[in-house]
């Protein structure tokens, strides 16, 4: 290896050393100022309104700052975001309390929306078409199925055992077995493309990835909507309440649709006029909020629909809404991951941790298998194989939509079973960016991407990576080759 150093920047090393020194003390400043300030707020009494201002502008800049810290570990930066919120969050330092986050919910719902619109706006029917349609359908149903199978058998065999079953005869049991299985079939497509624009990744597996996530969304639609059918008529009596299959499946259809009518209206919308875009998708984003707060549809599902039927109907509006999607993602991501993060509720975890080990364990078994599974089919390739299981590890939105419809389904086990179910989407949500990130790194997806030293870190062999000297330019810093060494 031939390593050459500029002695005019010979303090690159020190700069990047200072720079994270002063990153972590400016994320502990933060911290200290959020706390002060959210005290004098509240000792004065103001309006819960400025509180929850206050509160979304401190927890803002502070996952910002944690997400660059993140980064310097080679962490995405969403899990930065996720990390300071759930700190700052009532799961902990309660800087950011529940009531706080209840005011904020429209906002948190809007920028999800974003990321969701964003991800439809990736979406064509090329995906379903030849032999890119063999391989995303037998990846989805591998990612789906066997964990599916895989959690409902287990826990059908531990049921004298399991927390909510213990006490229950068998046909209960088998509900509860089914409706868990179900929740492990379920992924999550903005993660999946949080993570791929965060590290700008490009290539197959972060592509396809992304359209079987989206697969796997529709479908779980489906399959949850048939478990609380089944429920009805297997569980014991005044065990499901009446007509929850049908108001789910409405509710779920009926986003879709509204999320078809308003990606047709904002299609109209600016092939009339074109500029005001940025202004175009906060109105979009208000909408959706307000029918998911009015009207109890699911904003990703919404949001994915209108999407889509963007970019089908509208293709050039489409590549401008993504453009300007692109352009404001991080911002996006960090009020979104940030307040997502304060809501993580790991409460269940305090007595019920082994059982969500186990049920989180399972399910990443039986993503496991179900690739393998997949595998065996020519249109799937052997990375697949190899890392593609752990792209399907996050689970965000929809999933904790189901959580919400899941209690009102069962009203005997309604707080018990929902904790549960959201503690399991509290593991995916943050252990799933990570995986995913290590896959695209893995695949060579993400062929560049900033080191501990501020130098660019390359993970093919042959890489020729350059750490900039303070004025930017190319030829200052040390440059690292593949083959031979001299000084």
């Amino acid at each position: 290896m031939r390593v050459e150093v500029n002695e005019r920047h010979g303090s690159t090393a020190e700069s990047a050393v200072f720079c994270a020194v002063m990153q972590w003390l400016m994320l502990v400043v933060t911290f200290a100022v959020m706390a002060l300030l959210q005290r004098l707020v509240r000792s004065l009494g103001g309006p819960l309104e400025a509180q929850a201002t206050l509160a979304l502008g401190c927890v803002t800049l502070l996952a910002f700052v944690a997400g660059t810290v993140a980064q310097r570990f080679r962490i995405p930066r969403i899990v930065g975001y996720l990390v300071a919120g759930y700190v700052a969050g009532p799961a902990w330092l309660r800087l950011i309390r529940a009531d706080q986050l209840q005011v904020l919910s429209p906002v948190s719902t809007g920028a999800l929306a974003l990321i969701a619109f964003a991800v439809g706006s990736e979406l064509t029917l090329d995906a379903l078409r030849g032999e890119r349609r063999q391989t995303v359908l037998r990846i989805a149903a591998g990612a789906m199925i066997v964990p599916f199978l895989a959690v409902a058998f287990v826990v059908l065999t531990v049921s004298p055992w399991f927390p909510l079953t213990a006490h229950q005869p068998f046909r209960d049991a088998l509900v509860v077995a089914l409706v868990l299985g179900a929740m492990a079939a379920v992924s999550s497509p903005t993660l999946t493309w949080a993570v791929s624009t965060d590290v700008d990744a490009s290539g197959p597996m972060s592509r396809t990835t992304l359209d079987v996530t989206v697969v796997q969304d529709l479908a779980a639609v489906l399959l949850v909507t048939v478990v609380l059918a089944l429920a009805l008529p297997l569980g014991s009596r005044g065990t499901v309440a009446p007509g929850v299959a049908t108001h789910t499946l409405l509710i779920l259809l009926g986003s879709i649709v509204a999320g078809i009518t308003l990606g047709l209206a904002v299609a109209q919308y600016l092939r009339v006029i074109h500029g005001q875009l940025a202004w175009v998708l906060v109105v979009a984003a208000l909408v959706i909020a307000q029918a998911v707060r009015l009207l109890g549809l699911d904003a990703v599902l919404m949001a994915l629909a209108g999407g889509c039927a963007l970019r089908n109907t509208a293709p050039r509006e489409s590549e401008r809404v993504r453009d300007e999607l692109k352009r404001c993602a991080i911002p996006v991501y960090v009020v979104f991951f940030a307040l997502a993060g304060s809501s993580l509720q790991t409460g269940a975890l305090d007595e019920l941790w082994p059982w969500v080990l186990l049920l989180v364990g399972l399910r990443a078994v039986g993503l496991w298998g179900g690739l393998r599974w997949a595998g065996r089919h020519s249109a799937v390739g052997a990375d697949w194989v190899r890392y593609g299981w752990l792209g399907f590890i996050s689970q965000s939105g929809l999933a904790l939509t189901f959580a919400a419809v899941l209690r009102r389904a069962f009203p005997e086990w309604n707080i018990s079973l929902e904790a549960l179910v959201v503690a399991m989407i509290g593991v995916h949500q943050l252990a799933g960016p990570i995986c995913f990130h290590w896959v695209l790194r893995r695949t060579g997806q993400v062929t560049v991407e900033q080191g501990k030293g501020g130098a660019h870190v390359g993970d093919t062999p042959g890489t020729a990576l350059q750490a900039r000297g303070k004025d930017g330019v190319g030829g200052g810093g040390a440059t690292v080759f593949a083959g031979g060494s001299s000084m």
